[in-house]
């Protein structure tokens, strides 16, 4: 999409470790989450606010009237700055600001400008789309003391490497939306170097979402035909050693 700029004794002692959640659940008061209720694979709907929403926000050109175009997340580093997306999503970085949180035309956690940004020399040579992953470093846009933005929401760890049937969850920012978007299927190699998903509705605006592998980022959208021509299957280019040594750079710059 352009610029998209998402045999029965295991079975019998997982129904028994359930009844005994419940039962003490019970008895304590608590409420124990229905797995039923969380929407099958492959099924995108909005994303809940909370810890992992936070983390995720919208870039936008300029402000928060300019529309927003692509989708960035917050990765640890020793900074405490770093925010992850796609390379192709930083053609503009000098005009570009990150609103984590954003929801319903709201910026909670406010607006972050770009001081830096990391790619890949094959990205910046030939646009190559193995390589269409980047960090940048951000600072609150109206400037002062303001905390560091992880300190503000939170940061997702980095691990690539994942295998190629690994389950991920996407969360991304269609254009048109408001809200962030959430869905969960197993990926699938679509090539060496590209990694493939199948969930409905990650259009335009969706490239540099997370793919989040146990809760760490194992990709962005983005890569093949720049994330995907259908909004129903996206891409990521497959993180390896180049893209971990790209966030060990830029991770590192406190």
């Amino acid at each position: 999409m352009p610029s998209r700029t998402p045999r029965r004794t295991r079975v019998r002692r997982a129904a028994r470790t359930l009844a005994a959640l419940a039962a003490m659940a019970a008895l304590l008061g608590a409420h124990v989450p229905d797995a039923s209720a969380l929407p099958p694979p492959g099924t995108t709907v909005i994303a809940p606010p909370g810890a992992t929403a936070d983390r995720v926000g919208p870039l936008f050109a300029g402000g928060l009237d300019g529309g927003h175009f692509c989708t960035a997340s917050v990765v640890r580093s020793a900074g405490r700055d770093v925010i992850a997306t796609a390379a192709h999503c930083l053609a503009d970085p000098l005009n570009t600001v990150f609103a984590p949180g954003y929801r319903d035309g709201r910026a909670p956690y406010g607006l972050w400008r770009l001081t830096g940004v990391h790619t890949a020399r094959s990205w910046t040579e030939r646009e190559d789309p193995d390589a269409d992953l980047a960090f940048a470093t951000v600072v609150p846009a109206g400037g002062g003391a303001a905390l560091p933005v992880e300190e503000a929401v939170g940061g997702f760890p980095v691990a690539g490497g994942q295998p190629a049937g690994a389950a991920a969850t996407v969360v991304g920012y269609p254009r048109t939306a408001e809200a962030p978007l959430r869905c969960t299927n197993t990926t699938v190699l679509h090539a060496p170097t590209q990694r493939r998903i199948a969930c409905p509705g990650l259009s335009g605006g969706t490239s540099g979402s997370p793919w989040l592998v146990g809760g760490a980022v194992a990709g962005v959208l983005g890569g093949h035909e720049g994330g995907g021509t259908d909004p129903d299957v996206s891409y990521s280019a497959v993180m390896g050693d180049r893209a971990e040594m790209l966030y060990r750079e830029a991770a590192a710059r406190a």
